[in-house]
């Protein structure tokens, strides 16, 4: 009967250094900057690895008063960009931990 509680135990200690493991691959991944651009590069944004928007820019060429649209397209491309790198980066990274877990 003590034999099992020592594989118990020695899967619980598995399973907190699997947890550290997790939580600073996640720090690590939440302080990564990720950039996404439109066409052309007209507008560029960074997010953090924790999908938290850093920064915009937007090429003045970009800014056309009869053609708002045109901005407002851009910058969503270049959001979606940016959100689809960190959604990939984050498979990459945290995938191993959830692979096979439906």
């Amino acid at each position: 009967m003590m034999r099992g509680m020592g594989n118990m135990q020695s899967m619980m200690k598995q399973m907190k250094k699997m947890q550290a493991q997790m939580a600073a691959e996640q720090e690590a991944l939440n302080a990564q900057q990720f950039e996404g651009v439109a066409p052309d590069e007209m507008v560029k944004v960074t997010f953090s690895g924790d999908k938290k928007m850093q920064d915009i820019t937007i090429d003045p060429k970009a800014v056309d008063p009869d053609d708002v649209d045109m901005l407002q397209d851009l910058v969503l491309a270049a959001v979606n960009d940016a959100l689809t790198k960190v959604d990939d980066q984050t498979q990459s990274t945290m995938g191993k931990y959830t692979k096979g877990l439906k």
